[in-house]
C-alpha cells in the first residue's frame, strides 16, 4: 500500500470560540472559523485524515516537505517516513514545525488503522478501553459570570463535579487581562476551587505565566497546603535548570515540559536533570503519536507517569495504549460553552464522557473521528 497523494482541504465552520490578542481561547459570538483537513490517500483508495489550524499545514509545507518525502512510500513504513520528515526539520524547523509533523503523522496512523479496520489505540498497545478525564478550564477572563473572579472559578468547579469530573485543572488569568499575571490571584482561585469541591477531587494548575523562580516557589508552597496534584508550566521551559531548582524545593509534583520543543530528546534531558516529577508530552505538539509514545516509555523506564497534554483523537490513542498516564485532558471548558456539542464538521464527539467521569476509547477504525464530510465539502474554501 503506497502513498499516492497528500492534500489539504481548507474549510470554514461555525464556532463560538474566539482568540484574544495573546492567542488565548474564550467564548464569543458565533462566527466562521477556519480549519484544515489533511488527507493522505494510498494507491488502493484507503485514506487517512487529521485536522490542524491552517497555518500549520500551509501549501509551502505540503509541497516542499510532505509530498516530497511521502508520495510513493510504503504507508506501513511509518517510522521511516517520520524519521525522514524529522530530518528535514534541520534548518527548516520554523517552516516544518513539530505541530505540522504531528498532524501528518496522525493522518498516517489514521490511514493504517482504517486499512486494517482497527482503532489506532489497539494498534499501539491497547492497554485500556476507558480513562478518567479531568476538566481543563479556559484561562481567566473579564466576562461577568464566566471566569473573571475566584468565586466564578469555584462555582464552575462545582458544576464540573456535578457533571462527573473527578479532577479539574485551572488555567488562570493571562494577559491581556489587565491585572494578569498575578500570583496572589492565582492562589485565590485555587483556594476557592478547593473549598468548593472538597478534599476528594484532584486539582491541578497550569501556570503558563513565565513567573520568576521566587514567584513560582511562592505559588507552589501555597498549592502544597491546598493539596494540589501537580504544578504545570509556571516558568519559561527553556530554562530547564529553573525547573530542576523548583522540583527540588517543592513537595508537590512538578510536571513538564509542556510546550518545549525537542520531542523525546528534550524530555530525556529533563528526566536526567531531575527537572520534573511527571513527564509531559502531547501528540499534537511534540512531533506526533510516535514520539509521544517514546516519551511515555522513557518515563516508564524511570518509574514516572507521563501525562498526555491536550485533548482529541491522537491524545486518546496514546492514552489508550499506555499504563503510566492517569488522566485524559478534556477541554478547554467554560461556563458559556457546551463542550459536549461536537464541532459542525464532526458528527459525534471523539471523547464523550459518562456520568462517572470516564471517557471511553473510540472503537471506529483509525483515530476514531466521526467526520462530517458533507459539511466540509459544503463549506470548503480551497483544495490544495
Amino acid at each position: 500500500m503506497k502513498i499516492e497523494s497528500v492534500n489539504v482541504t481548507l474549510f470554514q465552520y461555525l464556532s463560538r470560540r474566539v482568540s484574544d490578542s495573546a492567542g488565548h481561547s474564550h467564548p464569543g459570538p458565533e462566527s466562521m472559523a477556519k480549519m484544515a483537513m489533511l488527507t493522505i490517500t494510498a494507491d488502493d483508495g484507503t485514506q487517512g485524515f487529521s485536522f490542524a489550524p491552517p497555518e500549520v499545514v500551509r501549501p509551502f509545507v505540503v509541497n516542499t516537505f510532505l509530498r516530497k518525502v511521502m508520495v510513493g512510500q510504503e504507508a506501513f513504513n511509518r517510522e521511516r517516513i517520520w524519521q525522514a520528515l524529522a530530518h528535514w526539520q534541520r534548518g527548516s524547523a520554523h517552516q516544518l514545525t513539530e505541530r505540522a509533523l504531528s498532524f501528518v503523522e496522525q493522518a498516517l496512523w489514521d490511514l493504517i488503522g482504517r486499512k486494517l479496520n482497527m482503532p489506532v489505540y489497539k494498534l499501539l498497545g491497547g492497554f485500556r478501553d476507558k480513562v478518567p478525564a479531568y476538566g481543563s478550564t479556559m484561562c481567566g477572563d473579564d466576562l461577568a459570570g464566566g471566569l473573571s473572579t475566584p468565586d466564578e472559578y469555584a462555582a464552575f468547579a462545582e458544576k464540573l463535579v456535578a457533571r462527573g469530573y473527578k479532577a479539574i485543572k485551572l488555567h488562570t488569568w493571562m494577559p491581556p487581562v489587565s491585572f494578569a499575571p498575578d500570583p496572589k490571584m492565582d492562589v485565590k482561585a485555587c483556594a476557592a476551587v478547593r473549598e468548593a469541591v472538597g478534599p476528594d477531587i484532584d486539582l491541578m494548575i497550569d501556570g503558563y505565566h513565565w513567573y520568576s523562580r521566587t514567584e513560582a516557589l511562592w505559588i507552589g508552597k501555597a498549592l502544597e497546603k491546598l493539596n494540589f496534584a501537580w504544578f504545570e508550566e509556571p516558568m519559561e521551559e527553556e530554562s530547564m535548570d529553573s525547573y530542576r531548582w523548583l522540583a527540588e524545593n517543592l513537595s508537590i509534583p512538578v510536571i513538564g515540559p509542556e510546550s518545549l520543543g525537542g520531542k523525546h530528546h528534550s524530555r530525556a534531558d529533563w528526566v536526567k536533570a531531575g527537572a520534573c516529577d511527571i513527564l509531559r508530552a502531547g501528540a499534537n505538539g511534540v512531533g506526533g503519536i510516535s514520539p509521544t509514545l517514546k516519551v511515555a516509555s522513557l518515563a516508564e523506564s524511570f518509574g514516572m507517569d507521563c501525562e498526555v497534554h491536550g485533548n482529541g483523537a491522537a491524545s486518546l490513542a496514546v492514552i489508550g495504549a499506555i499504563r503510566n498516564c492517569r488522566w485524559y485532558e478534556r477541554g478547554l471548558l467554560h461556563p458559556f460553552l457546551d463542550y459536549d456539542e461536537p464541532a459542525p464538521y464532526l458528527n459525534t464527539l471523539v471523547d464523550p464522557m459518562d456520568d462517572e467521569g470516564f471517557v471511553h476509547l473510540p472503537q471506529r477504525p483509525g483515530l476514531g473521528e466521526d467526520i462530517n464530510f458533507a459539511y466540509i465539502e459544503a463549506n470548503t474554501l480551497s483544495h490544495d
